[in-house]
């Protein structure tokens, strides 16, 4: 539906059928009063009515109208606007809307069920001057000249203007049609502060304010906000309500026992303002929140209890209680009480209450025992050797416990390191009686003892001792070949990585031959030929096998060469000559060249 150049035009489309019904009003309707406009689709007939007009369209092909969408009253939204390109949509509505109904339902309240309004004054007209700019008689002339366009200032905000343009030449002059516009709205001005702030609670409070005098324009909400006294600027809640008819609001969130300044924002949809000066409340005492569970220092027969103020006061602290069991046992305003003649490990539940003078609040319950004390006695482990690598360790619980058995610990020492360090390989709070203890080295000597712990500290056993199986070596390392002669070698090698148990016996094959079978780590082989290339290879035994190390290759020293040098010439020209030579029968090394020359050389003048 546009209202356009006087003319009230409606447009239907249902399926493929499009319908149109065009009603001519002029300007009947500029008179200052309120005009009902009707608009139905009965059957095949489609109607419009204005006051006493009235237009129809019969359209028999016109299928049945199902709304399934949003009702746009007064304009369509920018990002929907090309779907209805058939539409002018030049400008929103811009006069005074009320009592919009549909055929079923009561009347509309546009304020409270609109998503938004722009330019449209939905508590009605601001003035009846309408009237007056609609007769063509009384219009103030613009601009007269030859451009095509013209800027107009100094207008009045959110005020509707009618214009027209008339061409003249010497032999007459035409008229458009009247258009109008609206101007926009102003940002309000002078946001009276709130008249009356009274405390629903200590979390939230009731503003009452006065509607800002001389707002131009459609107030589209208000905002309230709360700031802290002395605080921050930044607000610490604010209430945003979208009805400008409702001069009371509610603001939530708020802190008991604070004070607070409170000021008012208007809004247009030209913009906001906050008043410049706040209303101060200050919000009531409620009940503390998050008040902490007590906490204590255990000792064997008394308890230390301490206690922090509650997270969330909301108030002062007049006194605080202490339950035991369900039974006070202190009241007053200290932190901290002793709770004596307790027996050994024993346990009690614990509550807190702290007040304020709008009420108490309880922790919430604890359960405190008195202190623990280690075990009496841990009997030594029981070792068994599963292999050259594994041990299985077990133990028994002990019999005094002395409190809550909470782990059992395993501590190991070698002889490798002389058995001067333990280490902790075993640490457990699911009390098992066993424990498997693999990736141990072969052949060798260990010390295993158990330590069973309470709340009160642990108790170590005796120490137990086993031997892991022997087995083959491993890393057994490749040998250090060292040449000081031209004909000999001086050979030597470290212990293995893992020994996996005693050494027997070394074995040195050189060139694939056993050279050596001792427990020496060294060996010097000799009567070799000079600059000779030999492998060698350390073998490492066990009592249950031998394992290779990895092979080696060096050289011996080189020592001078034997033999003579053959050389052979060849004249190649009158002022070149080419030399050859052999090598000669035993090089006993890299070999290089020297050539000596002497004699008369030919030079260029």
């Amino acid at each position: 539906i546009e209202l356009k150049s006087g003319i009230l035009n409606i447009f239907l489309r249902t399926g493929v059928v499009f319908t149109q019904v065009d009603l001519w009003l002029g300007l009947s309707y500029c008179d200052g009063k309120w005009n009902e406009v009707a608009v139905s689709k009965e059957g095949s007939v489609i109607s419009a009515t204005m006051n006493e007009l009235r237009e129809q369209a019969l359209e028999p092909r016109v299928q049945q109208l199902k709304v399934n969408s949003p009702v746009y009253v007064g304009g369509i939204p920018p990002e929907i606007q090309s779907f209805y390109r058939e539409l002018g949509l030049e400008q929103g509505f811009g006069g005074c809307m009320k009592d919009v109904k549909f055929t079923r339902g009561a009347v509309v309240n546009l304020a409270s069920v609109s998503s938004s309004a722009v330019r449209v004054n939905l508590d009605g007209c601001l003035s009846t001057d309408s009237a007056v700019n609609c007769r063509g008689n009384d219009s103030i002339l613009v601009y007269r000249g030859k451009e095509q366009s013209v800027y107009e200032s100094a207008l009045q905000p959110f005020t509707e203007y009618l214009y027209r343009v008339v061409a003249l030449n010497e032999g007459g002059s035409v008229s458009s049609a009247w258009t109008h516009a609206r101007t926009r709205e102003s940002v309000p001005q002078n946001v009276p502060t709130p008249s009356r702030a009274h405390s629903i609670n200590g979390y939230s409070i009731e503003v009452t304010w006065d509607k800002p005098a001389g707002v131009i324009g459609v107030i589209e909400k208000y905002i309230l906000k709360a700031y802290e006294a002395d605080g921050p600027t930044v607000p610490i809640t604010s209430a945003e309500l979208a009805d400008a008819g409702m001069l009371t609001g509610t603001l939530r969130g708020l802190h008991p026992f604070t004070n607070y300044a409170v000021t008012l924002t208007a809004c247009t949809l030209a913009g906001c303002t906050e008043s410049l000066h706040a209303l101060n409340i200050s919000t009531p005492q409620e009940a503390p929140e998050d008040v902490q569970s007590p906490t204590a220092i255990s000792f064997p027969t008394f308890l230390l209890m301490s206690w922090s103020p509650p997270k969330t006061p909301n108030g002062i602290i007049t006194k605080y209680t202490l339950y035991m069991n369900g039974i006070p046992i202190y009241s007053g305003n200290g932190t901290k009480y002793v709770v004596k003649d307790l027996a050994v490990f024993s346990a009690h539940q614990f509550l807190l209450t702290a007040c304020t003078l709008a009420g108490c609040t309880n922790s919430s319950q604890v359960t405190l025992f008195t202190a623990q004390l280690p075990p009496s006695h841990v009997d030594a482990p029981v070792l068994t050797v599963l292999d050259s690598r594994t041990i299985h360790v077990q133990w028994k619980e002990p019999v005094e416990v002395n409190g809550i058995l909470d782990h059992y610990i395993i501590y190991m020492a070698t002889n490798e390191q002389n058995f001067t360090k333990w280490n902790v390989i075993y640490n457990s709070t699911e009390l098992f009686l066993d424990f498997t203890i693999p990736q141990l080295s072969p052949g060798t000597e260990y010390l295993i003892k158990l330590a069973a712990c309470t709340g009160g500290g642990c108790s170590v056993s005796e120490a137990s001792m086993a031997i892991t199986d022997e087995s083959t070596p491993e890393g057994v390392p490749a040998p250090k070949a060292q040449s000081y002669a031209s004909d000999s070698f001086n050979i030597s090698w470290t212990k293995p990585e893992y020994p996996n148990g005693i050494i027997t016996s070394y074995g040195l094959y050189m060139d694939g031959v056993l050279l050596q079978n001792s427990s020496h780590l060294s060996c010097y082989a000799y009567g070799l030929a000079p600059w000779s290339l030999h492998s060698f290879r350390v073998q490492a035994c066990t009592a249950k096998g031998c394992a290779l190390g990895p092979l080696v290759e060096a050289r011996t020293m080189e020592a001078a060469p034997e033999g003579m040098v053959d050389v052979f010439t060849t004249v190649d020209g009158s002022k070149e000559v080419q030399l050859k030579w052999l090598a000669p029968n035993k090089p006993n090394g890299k070999l290089t060249y020297t050539v000596l020359v002497t004699g008369l050389f030919y030079a260029d003048q």
